[in-house]
């Protein structure tokens, strides 16, 4: 890998990580293109590694919400009075709900780096996480702000986010999906997911980066690994303003025609063996 790959594999982690397309995916297809050794550890870890960006990107962005749910979180565990506070319920919604992920992502972490990085799977994750977006937008009420979140939604939603782990069905397309299938509005779903987020890719990161740390000096280098990191931390914070903007107004259902045009043209790509599925 050159500076050039890495700063060019940041801005498609960057901007996909927070879209509802899939980063796995996307970075998946754009290594496969540029000749990279999809299946190499190094590579797999560098995948994990640089979505850190992103992830400190949620975390510039929500500082002050951040700041508040941990404060409210400390303060609750010395005090019962402050457990009204709805700080001290997000705190933990979000560490219930990223349990499990966190024990699925252990259980089938060579599943993950293995088998699952066929761009075949990537084919059938765009397309049937499509269908899935389309019938939460149908069907979800969409009635339920932020402020009525509940333990339940927080479970329902954490589960949901463990089919993320395969590519092609996006983090954030799963965790919105299911927020919007409990009644959560559009926005509540989106900023839960944001905060859902934290917790997993920051622990799949530091994971990778524990474990892999000679795969990655000698396959790719930790100068290209910082380098994308950087860039998909500064591509990553524009990205969730837009797309907090956009769901405002807007069904994640936009996604869905680009979705399924990926996956058609990879399609197209792999049976006439322009790029190879594994």
């Amino acid at each position: 890998m050159n500076p050039l790959q890495a700063i060019l594999l940041g801005v498609v982690e960057g901007l996909t990580e927070f879209l509802p397309v899939s980063s796995t995916g996307h970075l998946t297809i754009v290594e496969e293109l540029l000749g990279l050794p999809v299946n190499d550890a190094g590579v797999t870890a560098f995948t994990a590694i640089i979505q850190v960006g992103a992830i400190i990107a949620v975390i510039v962005y929500f500082r002050r919400d951040i700041v508040q749910i941990i404060g409210a979180w400390i303060r609750g565990l010395v005090h019962a009075d402050a457990r009204s506070d709805p700080n001290w319920r997000m705190a933990w919604y979000v560490i219930v709900g990223s349990i499990p992920i966190g024990v699925v992502g252990l259980l089938a972490r060579h599943l993950v780096t293995g088998a699952l990085r066929s761009l075949w799977v990537v084919v059938a994750g765009l397309v049937v996480w499509s269908v899935v977006m389309v019938l939460a937008e149908r069907l979800g009420r969409k009635e339920r702000s932020e402020g009525e979140l509940s333990v339940v939604d927080a479970i329902v939603i954490g589960v949901v986010q463990c089919f993320a782990l395969v590519p092609g069905v996006s983090r954030s397309g799963a965790t919105i999906s299911a927020g919007l299938f409990r009644g959560l509005d559009r926005v509540s779903a989106t900023r839960f997911a944001f905060l859902l987020s934290i917790p997993a890719l920051v622990a799949a990161g530091a994971f990778e980066a524990a474990t892999s740390a000679g795969d990655v000096a000698s396959s790719v280098g930790w100068v290209n690994t910082l380098i994308a990191t950087v860039v998909s931390f500064l591509v990553g914070y524009a990205s969730i303003a837009w797309l907090l903007r956009l769901v405002a107004h807007h069904s994640i259902t936009v996604f869905v025609w680009y979705r399924v045009a990926l996956a058609a043209v990879l399609s197209v790509l792999l049976v006439t063996g322009v790029i190879a599925a594994v």
